[in-house]
């Protein structure tokens, strides 16, 4: 049952990023005195708030962990003390600055490329190597034994906003009808220009359509032969069965192949979508050859394989030849696909590919094999 048309109700959200800002000064009276604590060992400022959150500035006079060289750097660090209720992550970012105390002027020393992330897990973020011991130290940063660390501190805030529904509904399209509308066209041939006679049916058509559809028909109707086409009532075509030809210009109106009889047995049904194949390379329509092989593909059985094999080569479809290999070597039915019917018919007509479909047989055999000694060797080992 196919679903109906009917209006489509539209809601919408927006997403959008707030912010809460803080800044925070540290005084660090008696540097000299903070020397020595060893690394790891912090001071830490009072708790200021931003954001609903309690945050706090971390310093390490000796290095945060004593490694990589790190004992040689004050380490500045932000840590988050008290998240507000309810929030389990809180995003920020942060400039970490040192003060000339001589200027009065702050310098960022530290400036994350992208927002952290504080967490219970990851409550602390900073500079691990904020600023070499030695140069803070030949700096007018410090001054009177007295060091003044700046935090500048934004806090983001996601806020989800659903736009109110509104009355108007927006209406959906149907599917297209041009194929329908030129399946139409093609049936009652109304204003059809051209004619073919294929053994002793005519069918009627459109030069347009067919061009550009086919370039075959193209240079038919529009190239070097058009002065003797034009010059005929009808354009006899030669070696393509009538059902074909009628398959091949209902696939040019309609995109499609025509529905077959379900009540056709396998043999029938195959040679129903043989016939089309052969219409379509031969007026170069690669899009309905590729349906043909497709629907061949989905009809493979032991006793015809070999007689589908045979198609690939004399109509240029290697897709087909891939498959109908791929069937033979999946289902291991090299011995009962030899002894049908079709395969002498193969070996005579293409024994290319005869020898390409035993070359793949036996190269996936020998894989196989190869596998089940390996597999076999593995238990053995297991067992020793």
């Amino acid at each position: 049952m196919a679903l109906s048309q009917g209006p489509v109700s539209t809601t919408a959200s927006t997403c959008t990023a707030e912010t809460a800002r803080g800044r925070h000064t540290f005084v660090v009276a008696g540097y000299s005195l903070h020397r020595g604590l060893g690394a790891g060992k912090f001071i830490r400022s009072a708790t200021f708030h931003v954001g609903g959150h309690g945050w706090s500035v971390r310093c390490y006079p000796d290095g945060h962990t004593g490694k990589d060289s790190n004992q040689d750097f004050v380490c500045v660090y932000i840590e988050l003390m008290a998240a507000k209720q309810g929030a389990a992550e809180v995003r920020a970012v942060y400039d970490l600055r040192l003060v000339d105390l001589l200027t009065g002027e702050s310098k960022v020393l530290f400036h994350p490329a992208a927002p952290r992330a504080f967490s219970g897990e990851s409550p602390v973020w900073g500079a691990r190597w904020f600023i070499r011991r030695t140069e803070l130290e030949a700096s007018t940063y410090l001054r009177e034994d007295r060091l003044v660390i700046e935090c500048d501190l934004t806090v983001i805030v996601a806020k989800q906003e659903a736009s109110p529904q509104t009355p108007c509904e927006v209406i959906q399209a149907p599917p297209s009808d041009l194929p329908v509308d030129l399946g139409k066209l093609l049936k009652t041939a109304e204003g059809a220009d051209v004619a073919f006679k294929v053994q002793e049916e005519t069918f009627r058509a459109h030069r347009v359509v067919l061009a550009a559809r086919s370039p075959v028909f193209e240079a038919e109707l529009y190239g070097p032969l058009r002065e003797k086409s034009d010059g005929e009532a009808v354009i006899p075509v030669e070696g393509v069965h009538p059902d074909a030809f009628r398959a091949l210009l209902h696939f040019i109106y309609t995109d499609s192949l025509p529905a077959t009889d379900d009540d056709l047995d396998g043999d029938e049904s195959k040679e129903m979508v043989k016939h089309p194949l052969v219409a379509a390379d031969r007026y170069a329509m690669e899009r309905m050859k590729l349906v043909c092989a497709s629907i061949l593909c989905r009809r493979l059985d032991v006793e015809g394989v070999s007689t589908t094999l045979a198609l690939p080569d004399r109509y240029s479809c290697s897709e087909l030849k891939d498959s109908c290999i791929q069937y033979v070597i999946s289902s291991n039915s090299m011995d009962e696909v030899v002894a049908s019917r079709g395969y002498e018919e193969l070996k005579r007509a293409c024994p290319a590919t005869t020898v390409e479909l035993w070359e793949k047989a036996s190269s996936s055999k020998s894989h196989k094999i190869a596998y089940a000694e390996q597999r076999d060797e593995r238990v053995l080992d297991e067992l020793d």
